[in-house]
């Protein structure tokens, strides 16, 4: 079973590219089970990846399998993400990537907004899912020193538990995004055809969240409102599944393992309305209505 969850280049509805799938049938091969607990062997494996987007493709809406299914592991029900901006590269951001990725998160869960609210219907042994109020739990810039050119998978997962470790959290409803600097290559983005994947290291749920901007289009840039729009896109895709999937394997997929971020990616796109601004969201899957749904 795949043990994270990705946004890969090529997949538009069921199509994808030939060579996305190369590499997914190569990555594969090299998956494990995921041990509650303990850390997620690596390099990580590519099936719950969230493809980049095909430039002039249409995305149309993917028929899954089935309607997500529990497999026994936990949902999230208080999420909290955690901001890190990793490296000395982000004392210096002309974009305004901090300020946007801090107000994505710092208007979700509020009450002002619905569009989180449909993961609130999945649930674990112990209740439903369900995000912070707000979500934003906080952020840092790890500036000790410079983002590695090309981080590992290892080495986004070492950055994760600083982060976790800066913040004092731990367990499933922390969520830390290890956010790299412009420029950068975490696990080989963007070459690699992925925008984020989320994991779990045995300590935190994780995401790598590549500076998306720098692969353009293919990852969601000017697709709604702005240049910035992928941030939001890619980050909240991942948000979601952590929610609902925070040990990436063992949460509600579908039965070809597609979490509920997956079966919607590059799909419906809109400007989701939140006290903190507008920001560029896809849908995720409901099982409540049998489709993709952007607010509950």
């Amino acid at each position: 079973m795949s043990l994270i969850s990705e946004i890969r280049w090529g997949r538009v509805g069921t199509a994808v590219c030939v060579a996305a799938m190369g590499l997914a049938a190569a990555m594969t091969g090299t998956a494990q089970a995921a041990v509650p607990g303990q850390a997620a062997p690596h390099h990580p494996a590519a099936s719950h990846k969230i493809v980049m987007h095909q430039r002039g493709a249409h995305a149309s809406p993917r028929t899954p399998l089935s309607d997500l299914a529990w497999g026994g592991g936990p949902v999230e029900h208080n999420t909290k993400v955690y901001l890190v901006f990793w490296g000395s590269q982000w004392k210096s951001d002309a974009n305004g990537v901090q300020s946007y990725l801090t107000n994505f998160f710092a208007g979700l869960g509020n009450g002002s907004e619905r569009w989180s609210n449909v993961m609130d219907q999945y649930t674990d042994s112990s209740g439903n899912a369900s995000s912070g109020s707000p979500v934003l739990g906080g952020t840092w810039v790890d500036s000790a020193s410079a983002a590695p050119s090309s981080a590992s998978a290892a080495q986004i997962s070492a950055e994760a538990n600083r982060g976790a470790s800066h913040f004092g959290v731990s367990g499933v409803n922390a969520d830390v995004f290890v956010v790299s600097p412009s420029g950068t290559s975490p696990d080989n983005f963007p070459n690699a055809g992925f925008c984020a994947w989320h994991d779990w290291n045995g300590t935190v749920a994780y995401t790598n969240m590549p500076y998306v901007l720098d692969a353009g289009s293919g990852c969601g840039a000017n697709s709604v409102q702005n240049s910035l729009d992928g941030f939001s896109i890619v980050g909240g895709h991942e948000y979601a599944e952590a929610e609902t999937d925070p040990q990436a394997g063992n949460g509600w997929l579908d039965s070809s393992g597609e979490e509920n971020g997956d079966l919607c990616a590059w799909q419906g796109l809109t400007a989701l309305s939140t006290s903190a601004g507008r920001f560029a969201v896809q849908p995720t899957w409901s099982n409540a209505v049998g489709g993709c749904a952007t607010s509950a």
